[in-house]
């Protein structure tokens, strides 16, 4: 590993992170025992972890960049705003409405066999965005042309499918959350997700055709960009 990435620091405190994420659920849902919770924390923090762990280890450096954040180079200035918001929506709001809703029972009651169905889901869908992170050496966390990495298209595994498969694994997993933990109030942080995905990929593949050779050539061959057939 290189840069930041090679510090014990940086995924001991990336590790804290995703951890605290579990533990907000816990604390908001006022359950220790709520066993979804457990079962969609333990899924997102190997998900998010392991993921990373293989991506560095195929792509020496990436950690290094996705560090950086919006101290990066070239950052485009509407993702100034978009990356936090994106970040935001799919975490922080997720876990937090999630939480108040079990604790104060805004919704009703899910089968566990839903609940169950739904982390099978959210599974599918952070594998499609680990896949994705692993296949793209560029997998930046902000928008920009990485011309300093020799930054290239990336047109495997998961860009076959669609243009922008980290974004749609993550969106189905904080969909699937809904379900997952019987939350209906989750609806509305995993639809701003959504929302801002659409705009934040529209504006990601307009950089990208006028600024990345080689990804006009490839928007032509992969046609959608978060949902095939549909988008």
């Amino acid at each position: 590993m290189t840069g930041s990435s090679s510090v014990p620091a940086f995924w001991a405190r990336l590790t804290a992170v995703y951890a605290l994420h579990g533990c907000l659920l816990m604390l908001c849902g006022n359950d220790w025992g709520w066993w979804q919770a457990w079962a969609y924390s333990v899924l997102f923090v190997s998900a998010g972890i392991g993921m990373r762990l293989w991506a560095e280890r195929l792509h020496p450096g990436l950690m290094a960049e996705r560090a950086q954040l919006l101290k990066a180079p070239g950052v485009k200035p509407w993702d100034r705003l978009l990356a936090p918001l994106m970040g935001l929506s799919l975490g922080l709001l997720l876990f937090l409405v999630a939480g108040l809703d079990h604790r104060f029972a805004w919704s009703p009651h899910f089968p566990s066999w839903l609940n169950i169905l739904a982390l099978v889901v959210a599974t599918a869908g952070y594998g499609f965005s680990g896949w994705a992170f692993v296949e793209n050496r560029f997998f930046s966390a902000v928008v920009r042309i990485q011309s300093e990495r020799g930054h290239a298209v990336c047109d495997t595994g998961p860009y076959r499918i669609v243009r922008h498969p980290g974004y749609a694994g993550s969106v189905l997993s904080a969909f699937a959350m809904v379900l997952a933990l019987g939350s209906v109030w989750t609806l509305v942080p995993a639809a701003a997700a959504l929302v801002i995905a659409v705009v934040r990929t529209a504006l990601e593949d307009r950089t990208l055709q006028q600024e990345l050779p080689g990804y006009r050539e490839y928007a032509g061959r992969v046609r959608y960009r978060l949902i095939p057939g549909i988008y």
